[in-house]
């Protein structure tokens, strides 16, 4: 590796190295907020894959639960 690349900044994990994990508050702020960020989505996945797989089988989609019968 000559010294130009070196005093050029080096590459992406070493940004994120100086961006990221140089302080600990900052790593572990990035931990929990990734964790955070992360079980949102996973949380949102499922739902929607639960969704798709029981179209009509839901209380939501059935139209004549919760009516009350007419009275002649």
């Amino acid at each position: 590796m000559n010294s130009a690349a070196r005093r050029s900044g080096g590459g992406l994990l070493e940004g994120f190295y100086r961006v990221i994990m140089r302080r600990n508050s900052v790593y572990v702020t990035f931990i929990i907020a990734g964790a955070f960020v992360g079980e949102r989505a996973v949380d949102y996945g499922v739902q929607k894959l639960w969704e798709y797989n029981n179209v009509g089988k839901r209380y939501e989609d059935i139209s004549v639960l919760g009516q009350r019968p007419a009275e002649e």
